[in-house]
């Protein structure tokens, strides 16, 4: 297998296997590992070597396999496996894995070490779709997130149960990026002004009522992390959301369209690229009420709109150097609606998604989008993980970026003058 991230030589790992039917294919996934020239200490839990045995392991990596917390002869494996890891990656991480790691149990070797690492901690679960789904492990998966690990999910496709659905152990070149990613982070990033508006806006009817949409911020916030983590300089324009401030990030709260506006508007010439990610409203009333209405008043029939102003449409008209990337969820005709909206608003690259589609509706973890730009290429991404989507709209900029460049820096030819 053919790969391009980072090297792995001189990065020691601890691969943990729990008890999947798919722990035979994390033997696939050490040989990888071993050929990327990472050294690997290998932890099994009792039910991972149910499937697999210990000593597979032991001969692939070259030392000894961790099963037990009280082993003989083995002191503080809990604390001395992960001191000496750069990244501890879970494959296949179980629903039970999930769960004691996000609740804080520690009942054996694996669970133990992760209530004492420092290092980056890589899940990748499998188990079937219908687990997968439960809310309990979509619960423990987004604590998981909010601390900071990194969660490749599973892939759709045939389930041991023989069903099909989202539960597949990711594939290995998927894993490998993850940890890659996490060992040796890109910075590809660095020296960049990043703006992002992110969320919903509300316009008030009343001191008790408002017009607003279902936008979570989930998309927006992720490209501020993603940013950030590429070493960009991030300032995050936030509508009303249920997320926190991401850490390290300069962040703005708004509320209305109109704040938003000005707070994009002041600090656009400070940035380098601007990212609409925010569902801003396009109406708001008329003459919001100082009071609150009375239901007998009828405030729904005797509502008057007016259209807020058009952000995205000014970013575009006003630009200098900015790349200008603009969002569009839509319902129906993807396609044509956002080749529309990517001439109208006069922006570099487009993301559209299809809100009615499962997984990339409002208020979920995951995406399906499309990147259109002004010269008419379009990709379509898989359903993706937003994060990951992230990755690939900044991975995007920065090809426009590189290419706006070298069209600016590209030496003129002269034709010689004849004598």
């Amino acid at each position: 297998m053919q790969t391009t991230g980072p090297s792995l030589t001189g990065v020691r790992l601890v691969l943990a296997v729990t008890g999947s039917i798919a722990a035979y294919k994390a033997v696939g996934l050490l040989r990888l590992l071993r050929r990327e020239d990472a050294t690997v200490n290998v932890v099994m839990t009792a039910g991972a070597c149910r499937f697999v045995t210990p000593l597979t392991f032991e001969v692939l990596s070259g030392s000894h396999v961790a099963t037990d917390l009280f082993e003989a002869h083995q002191e503080m494996l809990h604390l001395s496996l992960p001191e000496q890891a750069q990244a501890i990656l879970i494959a296949p991480a179980t629903a039970n894995c999930l769960a004691k790691a996000a609740l804080g149990l520690a009942d054996d070797l694996l669970s133990t070490m992760l209530l004492t690492t420092q290092c980056p901690v890589i899940f990748a679960p499998a188990m079937d779709g219908d687990m997968w789904r439960h809310q309990t492990v979509v619960e423990h998966v987004a604590t998981l997130r909010r601390r900071g690990a990194v969660i490749v999910e599973p892939e759709e496709g045939s389930l041991a149960s023989g069903r099909l659905g989202q539960g597949r152990l990711a594939d290995e070149q998927r894993i490998l990026s993850a940890l890659q990613a996490a060992v040796r982070p890109r910075r590809d990033w660095t020296g960049r002004r990043l703006l992002i508006s992110a969320g919903p806006t509300q316009e008030a009817i009343d001191p008790v009522r408002f017009i607003s949409n279902r936008s979570s911020g989930k998309m927006g916030y992720a490209l501020a992390q993603a940013a950030q983590a590429r070493g960009a300089e991030v300032l995050l324009v936030s509508g009303p959301t249920a997320l926190r401030p991401p850490a390290g990030i300069e962040f703005c709260a708004v509320t209305t369209a109109e704040e938003m506006r000005k707070a994009i508007m002041t600090r656009f010439a400070w940035s380098d690229t601007v990212i609409m990610a925010a569902a801003v409203a396009d109406f708001r009333p008329a003459q919001p009420s100082a009071q609150k209405l009375k239901k007998q008043q009828h405030p729904v029939t005797n509502l008057k709109l007016e259209p807020t102003d058009d952000i995205l449409s000014e970013l575009g008209a006003r630009r200098t150097r900015q790349v200008v990337v603009g969002f569009a969820a839509e319902t129906e005709d993807l396609l044509a609606h956002a080749r529309e909206k990517l001439q109208a608003k006069g922006v570099d690259l487009l993301v559209a998604n299809d809100v009615t589609a499962a997984g990339s509706g409002f208020g979920s973890d995951t995406n399906r989008v499309v990147l259109l730009n002004r010269d008419g290429d379009v990709t379509e991404l898989p359903l993706l993980p937003k994060r990951d989507v992230a990755d690939h709209i900044l991975d995007r900029i920065l090809a426009l970026q590189t290419g706006r460049r070298s069209q600016t820096t590209r030496p003129r030819t002269r034709t010689p003058r004849k004598e």
